[in-house]
């Protein structure tokens, strides 16, 4: 494949980021990583998996919601400051994984940087103005940089390890459910390129893999700016396919060629069908809780099957790649 596919977007990415596209390019077409997305302390995903199947995922998700500094503790509600709560500590989780030499993926339900109440990151819950935060100078635009600086704090020492993340900032930009996605296309693309030019030339994350989540091509910010294309999906339950209808769709958005995931699932995919189809999903990751640890989405039996198959890479498949 060519060498643009593996090449990181930050020229000054470290070798780790550079070694991990190198293999999820290398794998793709042919096999596909297992994943599981954890939000709590007790992982109870991954004690599920490997009580089913023996093994671990290679890839592991964690939830940096709990992070946020505008968190509005005298108005919230019992469920949001359950997950609040629950999410407590998490990435002394990530910091255990990453000693396995496992693949980590983050994504942060962000709450408001200004005003809101219970969780602020669902646009119901708040009026801040993603379209004002990315005018210069603006009181919104203030916060948002004040947040994303907190956020650049806490990834440095995964940076200063050599730990490479794949990052999923602004998932799901295009629907109206997040208050980043809320002011349309304009607005999240702009937002995406902020973080990113922070992130690289300000704090000089240069572990970081850019992972963008969104299949509507009005909202994609560039190839300059994107190392993975990703997309969102909770098909049918219990129906497990290669998913091909979605992963061409997700291809649309740009004439690129890019190495392609699930960025979240309900169902899991099927893994002997994306190999047999040649369909490019290089990895996948279930969503958490009801999504993994009840029969409703996947059943034990085929979640065995996934983790059993030659055609899925679990932890213990894993090449040391940092």
């Amino acid at each position: 494949m060519s060498d643009k596919l593996y090449t990181p977007v930050n020229p000054n990415a470290q070798d780790c980021a550079g070694s991990v596209l190198k293999y999820l390019s290398d794998i793709s077409y042919s096999r596909i990583i297992t994943g599981q997305h954890t939000q709590t302390m007790a992982m109870e995903e991954l004690h599920h998996i490997r009580e089913i199947t023996g093994k671990e995922p290679a890839l592991l998700g964690f939830e940096l919601l709990s992070y946020s500094p505008n968190i509005n503790y005298l108005d919230t509600d019992e469920e949001c400051m359950t997950e609040v709560t629950q999410n407590y500590g998490t990435l002394k989780r990530a910091w255990e994984w990453a000693e396995k030499k496992g693949l980590i993926t983050f994504v942060w339900h962000w709450f408001s940087p200004l005003g809101g109440h219970s969780k602020s990151f669902f646009s119901r819950n708040t009026d801040f103005d993603a379209s004002r935060a990315v005018i210069d100078g603006t009181p919104e635009n203030k916060a948002l940089l004040s947040d994303m600086d907190m956020m650049a704090g806490l990834l440095r020492p995964f940076r200063d390890k050599g730990i490479p993340i794949l990052w999923r900032p602004f998932h799901e930009g295009d629907g109206n459910w997040f208050w980043w996605g809320a002011k349309g296309a304009d607005t999240v693309k702009k937002l995406w390129c902020i973080m990113f030019d922070r992130f690289t030339e300000v704090h000089d994350l240069n572990n970081l893999i850019w992972v963008w989540n969104s299949q509507v091509p009005e909202c994609y910010p560039g190839d300059d700016v994107v190392d993975i294309i990703s997309r969102d999906m909770y098909p049918d339950k219990n129906v497990h396919t290669s998913q091909s209808d979605m992963y061409y769709e997700l291809t649309r958005i740009t004439e690129q060629p890019k190495i392609t995931v699930i960025g979240e699932t309900g169902t899991l995919p099927d893994a002997d069908a994306v190999h047999d189809e040649k369909i490019g999903w290089a990895s996948y990751m279930s969503w958490s809780k009801e999504f993994c640890l009840s029969d409703e989405y996947t059943a034990p039996e085929f979640l065995k099957k996934m983790y059993d198959s030659p055609n899925s890479v679990t932890l213990d498949e894993l090449p040391e790649l940092y």
